[in-house]
């Protein structure tokens, strides 16, 4: 009993970080009609900032405020450079999946040569924010890692929110589901694209910036965590919130208990398989394909 404990504890813990990264990817479709390939860029940037500026910045402040204010120095130098990135870029292949395709590659090429050379391509480690464990049923889990994945669904209740019960979300639902029509009821379709992006970027840089105390940052690690997202929108469905985070805590458990009675390559190639066949006899996902 212990051990399942232990197994869905480590599901919801792992769980809650896909939520927050593959939402914002589903988004940005669902509103864009474009695939960002540079998402998994967003996340290690920001993770990767958080990690140099804690122990320069603010050396004589607690851990914890030290890395409040890194988080939101990265999160706004993130969010300015998605303001660069759709301005000069995206807004010029919205609606256009093939171009913002191709656009999108480059931009991640470009991303990663830029961190090497700016950042260095060696490993960074951030002090952890507390200490300790806490112990459920006979599953344990740090506190650090619960102080994340609560603040990762905190964020996660936050889009749903915005997505579900304010105007701002209604007119994005409202782009998702039918450009043409919501554009003649008014809405201004370029200035909510914008929005869509920043919202996506941002639930990224969240992802990027709660992973930073858990685990050594490295400048590739948003491109192990970009296969997973787009495996989960795939099987949520293109587009769908609600497919997203069901799908997110679906291999989040697959990775978890299977790791754990099989072997952890066993269950990726199995994904990549459920994925195949998902596509050849329900090509829509799970739960659709627009953001609902």
């Amino acid at each position: 009993m212990s051990t399942f404990i232990q197994l869905l504890i480590n599901t919801l813990q792992i769980g809650a970080i896909y939520v927050l990264f593959s939402l914002g990817l589903t988004l940005v479709f669902g509103v864009m009609r474009l695939i960002n390939f540079a998402h998994g860029e967003f996340f290690a940037l920001t993770a990767i900032l958080i990690a140099m500026q804690m122990g320069w910045l603010l050396p004589d402040a607690p851990f914890w405020l030290q890395y409040v204010v890194s988080f939101a120095t990265a999160l706004g130098v993130l969010m300015a450079l998605s303001v660069v990135i759709y301005q000069f870029g995206l807004s010029r292949f919205l609606g256009d999946l093939s171009s913002g395709f191709i656009f999108s590659l480059g931009l991640v090429l470009m991303m990663r040569g830029l961190i090497g050379q700016i950042f260095g391509n060696y490993p960074m480690t951030a002090p952890p924010l507390v200490e300790g464990a806490i112990y459920v049923l006979g599953g344990a889990i740090s506190t650090q890692k619960l102080l994340v994945a609560v603040l990762a669904l905190i964020a996660t209740g936050g889009l749903l929110y915005l997505v579900f019960r304010t105007k701002l979300g209604m007119a994005l639902r409202a782009i998702a589901e039918d450009q043409e029509a919501a554009m003649l009821q008014g809405i201004r379709y370029k200035r909510l694209a914008l929005y869509g992006f920043l919202i996506g970027s941002s639930l990224a840089a969240i992802a990027g910036g709660l992973i930073a105390p858990l685990q050594v940052v490295l400048p590739t690690m948003g491109g192990e965590l970009i296969m997973k997202a787009f495996m989960i929108v795939i099987i949520g469905g293109l587009g769908s919130i609600p497919g997203a985070i069901v799908a997110s805590f679906l291999i989040a458990a697959l990775e978890s208990f299977g790791s754990y009675f099989i072997d952890l390559p066993v269950v990726t190639i199995g994904v990549f398989v459920m994925v195949a066949v998902l596509l050849v006899i329900r090509p829509q996902g799970l739960l659709g394909h627009v953001v609902r």
